[in-house]
């Protein structure tokens, strides 16, 4: 095997995680309103508690690519839960985004129910509107003050017009709706509304007040959705109004270019039971696990979404760890088994420079830190009079920097300014007269 194909080999299989491209960047979970007293006034929609949260979910995709559904299977259940009952307007309440008259919601608290979509959150005759996060709505408020009844109260400043700076731009200022430039068509759903009777009786519904919903039998579909906005593909899921701790399993079906050919792929909340086109993304599972987020600590996860303090301890030195091999590297702690040789099997590579030892060679080379992101030490340790040459090689086999040390001490430290190379793997080659040695560390 040449050493160019080699080297990229290692590099892309240890470090594979960098480099998956997904269609899912994300997951917004953007607190829409924080409901108040005057909001708790209001009998005619139900009531909805002092304090409590309404959010909307997001799924943030690349653009081009096209939301087609949100569901639940038998590998993957779809679920959303809190640690307090869902608020769902009884008066005007709908299961489903899309089924909301504007005009409604200028009614006490149907702007806070608790619902599911893709894209559409309201219709007005011939015209559509769409949910977009209040920080990119620039069209103004048609909800809350002065546009609302007052509720059963009739309270004089209209409801909904809290402004609690958890949740940013008030409601009355900015709505979070959107016209669509095109509405959605062959709307389909299972799983939520009864096949009888066409009642909901799940958290989406205000015939029971429950606090979790979870189905291996779900779904909610159209011909499919895109962000309103030209520089993002942010399309709204659900809104939930709730008092309690959110959580929640979602999955989606998108339509993306598979090597230029439109292709259906479903994104996954859990990473069991994978199957074709299916991929696992940890932004689909609520609350967050966080940990180390660093690729360049043994602790690193590429399931956790938020650093924790204190997680990342054990820098990444990679190296053979075969206690057998003639090239058993003890400061390594992540085994890269492609760099063991042994006498008669070295991957091609000249076994007796990869092992010096076996030409009778008394010094050792270190190089530090490994993997790196800034610069590096050279230390060789051997207490030979002379003076050692160094040169680094990149994985084509070119040398990209040299230099040299005249030194009889035991141990010589060289820090080497390594800012000019480019992230990849690369061979470090110490020699003094007719003996050398070499090391191979990763610049990221």
């Amino acid at each position: 095997m040449e050493m160019k194909t080699f080297l990229t080999t290692i590099f892309l299989s240890i470090f594979a995680v960098h480099f998956v491209s997904a269609q899912l960047e994300k997951v917004i979970i953007e607190k829409y309103y924080v409901s108040d007293a005057n909001d708790a006034t209001d009998t005619s929609g139900g009531g909805v508690p002092i304090g409590s949260t309404t959010y909307r979910i997001y799924v943030d995709l690349k653009p081009g690519t096209i939301l087609k559904r949100i569901y639940g299977d038998a590998n993957h259940p779809f679920s959303i839960s809190s640690s307090e009952a869902f608020y769902n307007n009884i008066l005007d309440g709908q299961s489903f985004g899309k089924d909301f008259i504007k005009g409604r919601y200028l009614e006490n608290t149907v702007a806070l129910d608790t619902w599911l979509t893709l894209g559409q959150t309201a219709r007005q005759g011939t015209k559509y509107y769409y949910g977009i996060l209040k920080d990119q709505d620039t069209d103004g408020s048609f909800i809350g003050g002065v546009n609302n009844d007052g509720g059963s109260a009739l309270v004089p400043s209209g409801l909904l017009i809290n402004e609690d700076p958890s949740c940013g731009i008030p409601l009355t200022t900015a709505d979070g709706m959107d016209t669509l430039n095109s509405a959605p068509i062959n709307w389909y759903s299972a799983g939520i509304l009864d096949f009888m009777s066409g009642i909901d009786t799940t958290i989406f519904g205000s015939f029971v007040s429950q606090n979790y919903f979870s189905s291996n039998s779900f779904e909610l579909s159209c011909s499919g959705v895109q962000g309103t906005v030209s520089d993002s593909n942010q399309v709204i899921i659900a809104q939930l109004t709730t008092l309690g701790e959110l959580a929640f399993n979602i999955n989606i079906t998108v339509e993306e270019l598979v090597n230029g050919t439109p292709t259906l792929v479903n994104y996954v909340s859990t990473d069991s039971l994978l199957v074709e086109s299916e991929i696992y993304n940890p932004y689909l599972s609520y609350p967050y696990s966080c940990g180390c987020t660093n690729p360049n600590y043994l602790e690193y996860n590429s399931s956790f979404i938020c650093l924790e303090e204190g997680a990342c301890i054990t820098p990444v030195v990679l190296g053979c760890m075969d206690s057998l091999a003639c090239n058993y590297d003890p400061l390594a702690n992540l085994n890269v088994q492609e760099l063991c040789c042994f006498p008669g099997s070295c991957l091609g590579r000249n076994i007796e420079e990869v092992c010096p030892s076996f030409m009778g060679n008394d010094f050792d080379i270190l190089v530090y830190p490994n993997p790196t992101e800034s610069n590096i030490s050279l230390n060789i340790i051997s207490g030979i009079d002379g003076t050692w040459n160094y040169e680094i090689y990149n994985s084509y086999g070119s040398n990209m920097t040299s230099g040299s040390i005249t030194s009889s001490d035991l141990n010589v430290i060289v820090p080497l300014e390594i800012s000019d190379l480019v992230p990849g793997i690369y061979e470090m080659k110490v020699s003094n007269g007719g003996m050398s040695k070499h090391k191979l560390f990763i610049k990221l």
